[in-house]
């Protein structure tokens, strides 16, 4: 094979990502991984600006008395279901198993879809207590505010994973992704559910 030869297809592998980077993975699985770590720690500054906000204010509201407790159990768990079987989809594409990939997706994008309906039922209801962006029946303005920005910005993370979870079922059922295009989808779906967890714990729990 030529010099020239060799350059193309050495080029073409790592534009799909097939050859190693210097950290011993491909490329493709390297900057999903720097775009984790750089989003999850966008989300750290939300968290962390809500801990400070909350810590200065003297009085905040009782999260019991606002949220729906039972109703955001429920969106968490299935969340974390879905999680659940996103890693049974990408066991399955490891073994080449198509038929349960596509189940096991579909089964994720459901779960994905029912968070993402159950989280605009509690926005709803959050509006029709009369919360807005910047005020709230229940004292300092910070509180809907953090709650708008923080729970909305993960609900757009839920929504582009469940239209990627849409595009790799379809991609994957015509024979044009491979169990890496899963893993990929898999990993960015499982940041997504352990943020939750964070915003669960910090927002609404503590």
């Amino acid at each position: 094979m030529s010099d020239a030869a060799q350059i193309t297809e050495s080029a073409e592998l790592s534009w799909r990502g097939e050859t190693s980077s210097p950290f011993g993975v491909h490329w493709n699985k390297l900057m999903m991984w720097v775009f984790i770590v750089t989003d999850g720690l966008l989300f750290a500054g939300f968290l962390g600006g809500y801990g400070f906000a909350r810590l200065s204010s003297p009085q905040w509201p009782d999260q019991l008395e606002v949220f729906h407790i039972g109703v955001i159990g429920l969106m968490t768990f299935i969340l974390i279901s879905s999680s659940a079987t996103m890693a049974m989809a990408v066991r399955a594409a490891s073994r080449g198993e198509r038929t349960v990939v596509v189940r096991f997706l579909l089964m994720t994008l459901a779960g994905g879809l029912l968070f993402l309906g159950m989280q605009a039922y509690e926005w709803t209801g959050f509006i029709r207590e009369g919360a807005r962006l910047f005020s709230n029946p229940w004292g300092p303005p910070q509180f809907s505010s953090y709650f708008f920005v923080i729970t909305g910005f993960h609900g757009s993370h839920v929504l582009t994973g469940a239209t990627i979870l849409a595009i790799t079922a379809a991609r994957w059922s015509k024979g044009r992704s491979s169990a890496e295009g899963i893993e990929l989808a898999g990993l960015y779906w499982h940041f997504v559910d352990l943020v939750w967890v964070f915003i669960f714990t910090l927002f609404y729990l503590v």
